[in-house]
């Protein structure tokens, strides 16, 4: 790893591969790709820890907006709507952080005036927390 500010990590270069790697099966077989064995395998590589939170939030996501489509995205869980990525959940070992993230992006409806959040630090889920994505995957999905 390099300490050049305009250089790649090598998780960020692992991701690249891993996102390269998912665009390609997903022309190759046609946009055929099962989605939620992919998410699951991911989950499964996870430690312990963060796989029961990306677990949780793959329920919830199943509860309050079962519209939204799983994938992987980046090699990390995420649900897409249309075929965009609305939410995905980032394992803190992922890039070697101190926590986990829960993202939203772009096309998520999240919108509140002229600022809103568009990720969240996750090191645990409690009842209040699990509300909370909840009420913010509804609000996202539209």
């Amino acid at each position: 790893m390099s300490n050049e500010p305009d250089t790649f990590t090598d998780e960020e270069r692992a991701a690249m591969k891993e996102r390269a790697k998912e665009l390609r099966r997903t022309r190759s077989s046609k946009g055929k790709v099962d989605g939620l064995t992919d998410l699951r395998e991911k989950l499964a590589e996870m430690p312990e820890a963060e796989r029961r939170i990306g677990e949780r939030i793959h329920e919830i996501v199943n509860e309050v907006a079962p519209e939204l489509q799983p994938k992987t995205w980046y090699g990390q869980p995420a649900w897409t709507k249309d075929g965009k990525v609305i939410v995905f959940f980032q394992g803190a070992s992922k890039f070697s952080t101190r926590y986990s993230t829960l993202g939203f992006q772009q096309d998520a409806r999240l919108d509140e005036g002229s600022m809103w959040a568009t990720s969240f630090a996750l090191t645990e889920l409690s009842v209040d927390d699990e509300k909370l994505i909840g009420e913010l995957i509804r609000r996202a999905a539209g």
